[in-house]
């Protein structure tokens, strides 16, 4: 078992890390200008677009977009410690590469599912960056941790679809450049609950969608890419064309979606944990508190080395999953997926709490990104499935061996 990264692995990590110290990290200070500055509060800071045309340069663009060469995408296990350092600076990497949510995902789907006209008029701008996107399927008035319970109405009318709904979180749906959503309902309430489901490519510009307001992530706007946004859907009319895939097939699609999705979401919290420790033991190791430095308090020193030991677990069996995606498929791979999902967000949310800790104070404040990136994980813990919809399914497959 050879735990190297191969040439080519090891040779882009290189870059990439290159393009951190080079770039990334001096534009953070540069993004929180201008988001200060900016006339439109969900507008994508000028400093994304300028690193996005310096990673296309450097060959840095649409990695995530595992089995598809053609348009850059490395496979899972090779792009997974790439993945890891853009989660060192997770507002601003991971768009710099074009490899983020919710774009990732609905670029998948439109590669997977979409038609050739949906893929030219919507896919090929998203590859490119020209525009951004959404996905709505959560909903304020139903439990959406069971997909199957969505009430929004998808009804065909002659050639069109009309739709009926509300929709809440739905990420980068207040970004101006967001202008295509990927909407799940229910096309057929009277079928087999897993095949009641549609999901239609629905423009921003449509009349009857209303993008009602931001909502907040533990206090936070995520304003830098869009927010997340409360949506209307007053009868909603689009063309039947617009449907992706067939009718009944929207939960396996979102299915599909979502595998990816989870790995990439675990992929970066590695490397906002790296980037968390990293900035806490150069505090520490300053610190002075009771007549030395914190770095000599016998709790801090096993917060840092169960943080150690947990990053390196963690770490492993993210690789497993991404090799078993790549070899097995993601069905294959099911049992993983869900592992890592429960695994990683709790227990880099462990982490961070320790590295804010340590910081005292500041570690509350704006002044380090540690209470931010702690509560973007904590939201991880229920975005794409909340942890015991995952506890669920794990703990019945595991029974199951057994009976």
């Amino acid at each position: 078992m050879d735990f190297a990264y191969d040439a080519e692995t090891e040779e882009l990590r290189q870059r990439l890390l290159a393009f951190m110290e080079e770039h990334v990290y001096p534009a953070e200070a540069v993004m929180e200008t201008q988001l200060a500055e900016r006339d439109d509060p969900w507008a994508t800071p000028p400093i994304v677009g300028e690193l996005q045309a310096e990673a296309r340069k450097r060959g840095l663009w649409n990695l995530f977009l595992a089995g598809h060469p053609e348009h850059g995408g490395l496979p899972n296990l090779r792009y997974a410690p790439l993945a890891e350092i853009t989660g060192r600076s997770p507002r601003l990497a991971p768009a710099a590469l074009n490899c983020a949510a919710p774009d990732t995902g609905n670029m998948e789907v439109l590669t997977m599912f979409g038609t050739p006209d949906q893929k030219k008029r919507w896919l090929e701008p998203l590859l490119d960056a020209r525009i951004r996107s959404a996905f709505a399927m959560t909903e304020p008035a139903v439990a959406s941790s069971d997909a199957t319970n969505i009430t929004t109405s998808i009804v065909r009318e002659g050639d069109e679809y009309v739709i009926n709904g509300r929709k809440w979180f739905i990420t980068g749906a207040l970004n101006p450049a967001c202008e295509i959503f990927i909407v799940m309902g229910k096309t057929d309430p009277d079928a087999d609950r897993h095949k009641q489901q549609s999901m239609v490519l629905v423009p921003r510009d449509t009349p009857g969608l209303t993008v009602e307001r931001g909502m907040t992530v533990f206090g936070y706007d995520d304003s830098d890419h869009g927010g997340h946004a409360e949506v209307l859907f007053e009868n909603v009319r689009v063309p039947a064309e617009n449907l992706i895939g067939a009718e009944g097939e929207g939960f396996a699609v979102a299915q599909a979606r979502l595998g990816p999705g989870r790995i990439h979401h675990c992929m970066r919290a590695l490397g906002m944990a790296e980037r968390a420790l990293e900035i806490t033991c150069r505090r520490v190791l300053d610190r002075v508190a009771f007549g030395r430095p914190l770095a000599e308090q016998g709790v801090v020193r096993e917060w840092i080395a169960e943080a150690r030991v947990q990053i390196e677990q963690l770490r492993l069996l993210v690789l497993k999953t991404a090799y078993l995606m790549d070899t097995v498929g993601n069905k294959g791979a099911h049992t993983e997926i869900q592992a890592i999902k429960i695994a990683t967000p709790r227990t880099v949310e462990w982490i961070l709490d320790k590295c804010v800790q340590a910081h005292g104070a500041a570690g509350v404040s704006q002044d380090v990104p540690i209470a931010a990136w702690q509560a973007g994980v904590r939201s991880l813990r229920l975005a794409d499935g909340p942890d015991e919809v995952h506890l669920r399914s794990l703990g019945r497959a595991e029974l199951r061996k057994y009976r």
